[in-house]
Order: structure tokens, then sequence, then C-alpha cells
């Protein structure tokens, strides 16, 4: 039986993942996560093969948490599952060690065979991730700004770009007024960005925003 544990901060979802994953005769979910640190906590307290990681969470985000399992856990396979568009986060998280990205939109059986796979060990490439992740391979790493972003700093880029402040921000990710300024600030030096109607238009463009 494969151990699957999902992490997802809207109960809705949860309970969508739980039912899709039960329906199959060996995948049981054996704990739920509402944030990353609830995620690493479980890691340690129950033996877990699976993780099905939301990527926006409060607090310590889907792509941290990927990495600190990674380090503390490396024998877990972990499951991307993500409302943003494969371009958005599917290079970030797969050089990051998931062992698939998979949108919400993606049909039921995706995320069956991805769990599967992450299983065994092995990645789950979707047809379009895969196009994408050639695409880099060809092409190199695009040179657009945004790329050389660390992973928190892109996700402040993203919510500054949807129209959030800096206090709302801070709140949703559990982080300092101060520290979200500075990460704005670095925003600023590596991207030459200077405003936040700036930034909105520089996401809208480059599609970093739904």
């Amino acid at each position: 039986m494969i151990r699957t544990l999902i992490a997802d901060d809207h109960v809705m979802v949860l309970r969508g993942l739980r039912q899709i994953i039960e329906a199959e005769y060996d995948i049981s979910v054996v704990g739920e996560a509402r944030n990353g640190d609830e995620v690493l906590r479980l890691a340690d307290e129950e033996p877990i093969d699976v993780v099905v990681l939301d990527i926006t969470m409060p607090g310590r985000n889907g792509l941290e948490t990927l990495k600190e399992l990674r380090r503390s856990h490396s024998r877990i396979g972990v499951i991307i599952l993500s409302m943003h568009p494969k371009d958005q986060y599917a290079v970030r998280v797969l050089r990051a060690g998931a062992a698939a990205y998979i949108t919400k939109e993606s049909a039921p059986e995706e995320l069956v065979l991805a769990i599967r796979k992450a299983y065994r060990g092995e990645r789950y490439i979707s047809p379009d991730v895969a196009e994408l992740l050639a695409d880099f391979v060809e092409k190199g790493p695009p040179d657009e700004p945004h790329k050389i972003l660390s992973d928190r700093e892109f996700e402040v880029l993203r919510l500054i770009a949807s129209g959030k402040g800096i206090s709302q921000i801070a709140e949703d990710l559990q982080l300092s007024v101060k520290t979200v300024s500075t990460y704005r600030t670095r925003i600023i030096e590596k991207t030459g960005l200077r405003s936040n109607s700036d930034f909105t238009r520089y996401a809208i463009e480059h599609k970093l925003v739904s």
C-alpha cells in the first residue's frame, strides 16, 4: 500500500484528493496537512511514501517544503499540485526535486499515475511539461529577469503583481513586513522594475499571473 500525505489549505481540495486517491486499491491517505510546517511534522512522525503538495500555502510554501523534504526525507516522493499554469512553476519544481508537477485541472488519472511513479522513485512528466522541458534544454534558461529570482522573490513578485500590498503579503506568507520589503527591494535590484505597476505589467506580459 502506498502511504500518501495530502497537503492543501483548502478543505474542499483535500476532500477531493482523498476521494480520488482512496478509490485506488493500492494507495491510501495516511494524513492531511494545511501548510508546510504540518507536512514536515507529519513526515517526521508517520511512515509516508508520497506527498501530494499544493504549491501555494500560507507560511512555508510548496517549493520551500519540497526542498526541505528532499533534505530531510529524500526517500519520500513529492508531487507538486498547482492551480498555476505549467510555465510558471514546472521547471522550478522539477529542478528542486519534485517527482511530478500537476495542475489542478489535470485528470484524476494523471495524479494516480504520478503517485505510483513517485513511489517507485520515478518521475511523471506529462506531455505538455515534457515539451516545456525540451524547450528549456534546447534553448537554455530563458533570459527574462524573473528567471534569476529566488523562489521566495518570485512568489513575492507574483503577489505584488496580483494587487496585494506588503502587509497582506506578509500576513499570507507569515513573514514580517520588513522581510517582504527586503524581498521587494531585491526584486527591483535584479529585474530593474521600479514600481508595483511595473511588477503588474511585467507579470501579465510574461504570464506569471493568471
